[in-house]
């Protein structure tokens, strides 16, 4: 019914993984391949599509009112997917979870105030926590047995009187960690205990691989729901990024009106129209399209695995168990870091994300996105075989 396998062809159309890369990368060739922003080359659920065409039928274009039928969409799809019930009035609608993000960081803290991150983390945390004039506080992860473990005995001393916020990815960005209850039960009593506000980045949940189960923080600790709020959003599971809508959800009365007054301080009550219709038209739609892709995800994660293991010896890829963001460590490659990053550019002409940018803990590795077609990720890999061809000499 879904053909992951088809190219669309993304170049000229305002695509910033394909359009932007050349100049963000330095890449000017024209068969650069990007694997960079967490973006898939896939088309869309076909109910997105249609209910996109119906919008575009209509051809009148004004003002969205009305989220009832969104965040009743959004409820349905968490109680269907992760067993969380979510009453629609705790989702306060963003544009996108990164603008979120900020929103909650004006809403529960102040400049000067300090954000625990736990890095290797998403990069994006690090960004608007300093454009909000927060301080990061970093809580490096733990790599045992070939996944992240989060120190929180080590966190414990690093806290001060200006810690007020923990940022925490789940699924994880970029190990692709999907933290069991006992995990996410330790990190909200600690919370508790500090009297920190816990926000939970699950914009990964739905993205899970194999057998993987992924555990809301809600529903690990119900007790912190007055601390807790949570971000999430259909863009990352559907393809949708270019909607721009996200959600911040919590049951704190006080908590949402605080993230409310923000949001309307910032002028950002009017909906994007068409993103609105996507990301309701996503949920309600496109759990076939999804499970379709979760199984052409897990066979691309196995084969990136294995390929690019074999191209460069000693190279390693975490185990993803979420995500299509593979996390390679080339230190086993006795190459140094910046070696590894040339070849990658230059040799095999290929536009990934460095591990630094994702904080302490990300020196020598590299992000690949694999979520292309297969033609796209056989030469893709083809070409780092050729890049570290001498190390198999």
């Amino acid at each position: 019914m879904f053909d992951f396998d088809r190219v669309i062809d993304r170049r000229g159309t305002h695509a910033s993984k394909w359009d932007v890369a050349p100049r963000v990368s330095g890449i000017d060739t024209p068969d650069m391949i990007p694997m960079w922003v967490a973006d898939m080359d896939f088309a869309a659920p076909p109910g997105v599509t249609q209910a996109l065409q119906a919008e575009v039928s209509l051809a009148t274009h004004g003002y969205y009112a009305d989220t009832g039928s969104w965040a009743a969409a959004l409820s349905d799809w968490v109680a269907r997917r992760h067993g969380w019930r979510v009453d629609p009035a705790w989702a306060s609608p963003t544009p996108g979870v990164v603008s979120g993000l900020g929103l909650v960081l004006q809403a529960v803290s102040a400049p000067g105030d300090e954000v625990v991150v736990f890095p290797p983390a998403y990069h994006a945390f690090r960004r608007i926590i300093v454009a909000n004039e927060r301080h990061i506080l970093d809580a490096q992860l733990v790599e045992t047995d070939g996944r992240y473990r989060m120190d929180l005995d080590a966190l414990r001393e690093k806290l001060t009187p200006r810690t007020k916020v923990v940022f925490f990815c789940s699924p994880h960005n970029p190990g692709g960690t999907v933290w069991s209850v006992d995990e996410i039960r330790a990190l909200a009593k600690f919370c508790e205990e500090h009297n920190l506000i816990l926000v939970s980045d699950e914009i990964h949940c739905d993205l899970l691989l194999g057998d993987a189960k992924h555990t809301p923080t809600i529903a690990a600790a119900p007790e912190i729901a007055d601390r807790l709020i949570t971000c999430i959003a259909a863009t990352k599971t559907f393809n949708l990024a270019g909607a721009h809508v996200g959600a911040c959800v919590t049951s704190n009365a006080e908590l949402k009106r605080r993230i409310d007054a923000r949001i309307a301080a910032s002028g950002l009550s009017s909906y994007n129209r068409f993103g609105m219709i996507a990301t309701e038209a996503a949920w309600r739609t496109g759990e076939a399209w999804l499970e379709a892709l979760l199984r052409y995800l897990t066979a691309a994660r196995d084969f990136f695995d294995a390929r690019i293991e074999a191209a460069a010896p000693g190279a390693r890829s975490m185990r993803l168990d979420a995500t299509y963001l593979g996390w390679v460590d080339f230190s086993g490659t006795g190459l140094p870091p910046e070696e590894v990053a040339a070849r990658i550019k230059t040799r095999a002409r290929i536009f990934v994300s460095p591990g630094t940018q994702f904080g302490p803990g990300g020196e020598t590795w590299q992000r690949f996105n694999f979520a292309t077609p297969r033609p796209i990720l056989v030469e893709a890999l083809d070409r780092l075989d050729d890049a570290f061809a001498d190390l198999r000499a």
